[in-house]
């Protein structure tokens, strides 16, 4: 008996079109629906409109707007694609899940099985539609996650079904279809519905031993619920929360908002924002204005606003330097502190090909004194011995092969900061020891992960000999994540038997310039400096250092996604709280290699991504 059918016997579970789906739920199957579903375009009809005058000033609040968002166009995107081909060939047949959530109109029409986005049909391609939402009900008996989701199916008074959503209307009031309250909609269970993924392999251990569960790829709605925000905790909020915002004064309709009548409570944006900038940049290339004209480039252009606005409330950073740096000594005790302010993992969901990283950059004048984790242009952080990193990375126990959806059975490690009051469930634990003697007092996970630089003696001209008293070095720290990293790109190419997915999806981002990451927090500290060295003289005399000074001023700023400075508290940062601040990195060191040729390249990310899975701690 395969590992497989051990874990599902283990289990009591039937993998029937979808994974997981547990003994007697009742979700909706290919086939089931006797109403069809109304396409997206039909809902776009009434639900485009203006913001009231009362609304004018937030983002669009029209359902309209999800169309730029990656729910719409979940069904479009090319690494998905290329993805899918991959796990395809690892597991053919098990695809059918990945659709099941990505194009659920593709799976209920019986679709389900397409591993090309040419097998769909125009609705198909509109990813996690209106209908999809607002016809879906609960069903206690579902398992949360791996879109098993219930659709009603009963019709209501127009002869239709009811589209289900916060507001109820009095007679005369009604709108132009058939309507429900719609509780459900605005339970983080709803969310959870795709946001927790289940593969059919047994989880094993670092040892190879069986855990007794099937593999956990994403827990974002379980990280949730095991926090501070989920429905025990003591902050609870909603997934709609963050990325629903609730707006007052909001019309259903084009009717009602032309008539004024809104609604005071209820209401939210349709932002639905994540944190893959460079996907709507893609998919704006590929589907928009310039492309095949499906969703107009103001969509792509709201959802990228959202997106940034969404992302700039991540996370923060908190910075500690010393008051001065002697270059003759070094830079020592740098502390940074990364403070995770989502409502889950930082970073969370689909794990291949992303990486969070702390990129420290200390400048006199132009010149890079001191560096760890410089971002490289079409190859990702620089690998360094101080290198931090937060990520998922999994494996296939038997070989260690990473970047194989369907194989991964073994969490080599996870590094991502949990989220705040993050409870122990080996579901949504960290794995590794990075988190283990840092528990807060209440047994739960840190929602914060300190580390401490240090950097050794260096030598470094005087610009201003003549000034002994103006020198300054600035230590630049930010948070940056990359989702869908080169390493990640090649691989898709390489493993990719087709020649067609992994290529379209490695060109979707060379249209755009390449992958580049969203910059989540930074900070800017200035740090008085002595030990600076005189230039040599013109008959080769010795170079001296200089004076410099003992005092100055220190600033701190933050950046959201685009790295535009946000009001901050002026002064350096000072950590509180928490407990060993510790020296980060891999403890790793890389060197180049593989040429310049397209076969050179591959081996390189190949090389990088093993050595990152064999140094990872």
């Amino acid at each position: 008996m395969s590992a497989r059918w051990r874990a599902l016997s283990y289990l009591g579970v039937v993998g029937l079109l979808g994974w997981t789906q547990a003994a007697g739920a009742a979700p909706t199957l290919p086939g089931a629906l006797e109403n069809p579903l109304t396409p997206a375009e039909d809902c776009a009809m009434c639900h485009s409109f203006s913001n009231s005058p009362a609304t004018k000033d937030e983002p669009l609040v029209a359902p309209i707007a999800w169309q730029g968002t990656l729910m719409a166009n979940s069904a479009r995107d090319p690494v998905f694609w290329a993805g899918v081909q991959v796990a395809h060939q690892d597991a053919p047949g098990e695809t059918i899940a990945c659709v099941r959530c990505h194009a659920p109109r593709a799976f209920l029409a019986g679709r389900g099985e397409a591993i090309t986005l040419a097998e769909l049909s125009a609705d198909d391609r509109s990813g996690v539609d209106c209908v999809l939402c607002h016809r879906m009900i609960e069903d206690a008996e579902a398992t949360v996650g791996d879109a098993h989701f219930t659709l009603d199916d009963v019709l209501g008074i127009d002869g239709k079904v009811p589209m289900r959503g916060p507001w109820s209307y009095p007679p005369g009031e009604e709108p132009l279809h058939s309507w429900a309250p719609g509780d459900a909609l605005a339970d983080s269970r709803h969310c959870g519905t795709c946001h927790d993924v289940t593969t059919p392999r047994e989880r094993v251990d670092a040892d190879g031993v069986a855990m007794g569960t099937l593999f956990n790829e994403q827990r974002t709605y379980s990280e949730w619920r095991n926090s501070a925000y989920g429905p025990e905790g003591d902050d609870p909020k909603s997934c709609q929360d963050c990325h629903m915002p609730a707006v007052a004064d909001v019309a259903g309709c084009g009717k009602y908002a032309a008539e004024g009548l809104l609604h005071a409570t209820g209401g939210r944006r349709h932002d639905l924002a994540g944190a893959n900038l460079g996907m709507i940049a893609a998919l704006k290339a590929l589907y928009g204005d310039a492309g095949t004209k499906e969703v107009a480039d103001v969509f792509f252009e709201i959802a990228q606003k959202n997106t940034e606005a969404t992302l700039a409330t991540a996370a923060t950073l908190e910075v500690t330097a010393p008051g001065s740096i002697d270059l003759t000594v070094g830079l020592s005790e740098l502390a940074v502190r990364v403070v995770n302010h989502s409502g889950h993992k930082l970073p969370s969901g689909y794990s291949e090909g992303r990486v969070m990283w702390l990129e420290v950059i200390a400048r006199y004048g132009e010149e890079i004194v001191y560096s760890s984790g410089r971002w490289t242009p079409g190859a990702g952080p620089e690998e360094d011995p101080q290198l931090r990193t937060y990520e998922g990375i999994a494996v296939d126990h038997a070989d260690q092969e990473s970047f194989h959806l369907l194989r991964n059975n073994q969490w080599v490690i996870d590094t991502r900061i949990p989220a705040k009051g993050q409870r122990p469930d080996v579901e949504t634990d960290p794995v590794g020891d990075r988190y283990v003697n840092k528990k807060t007092p209440e047994g739960e996970w840190p929602h914060w992960d300190d580390v401490l630089y240090n950097f050794g003696p260096t030598s470094v001209i005087d610009a201003t000999p003549g000034d002994q008293g103006d020198d300054s070095i600035s230590v630049e720290v930010r948070l940056l994540y990359l989702i869908n990293t080169p390493d990640y790109l090649e691989f898709l190419v390489e493993e990719d038997q087709s020649g067609m997915a992994g290529v379209a999806a490695k060109a979707a981002y060379e249209a755009i310039g390449g992958p580049e990451p969203v910059v989540l927090a930074s900070s800017v500290v200035l740090v008085p400096v002595t030990g600076l060295m005189s230039g040599e003289s013109d008959d080769g005399g010795e170079a001296t250092s200089d004076g410099g000074t003992s005092s100055g001023t220190s600033e701190s700023t933050s950046a959201g996604a685009t790295g535009e400075p946000l009001t901050t508290e002026g002064g350096s940062a000072t950590i509180t709280g928490g407990e060993d601040v510790e020296t980060g990195g891999c403890g790793c060191s890389s060197s180049g290699g593989g040429g310049g040729s397209l076969l050179g390249i591959m081996l390189a990310a190949l090389a990088r991504r093993r050595r990152r899975a064999r140094c990872a701690q």
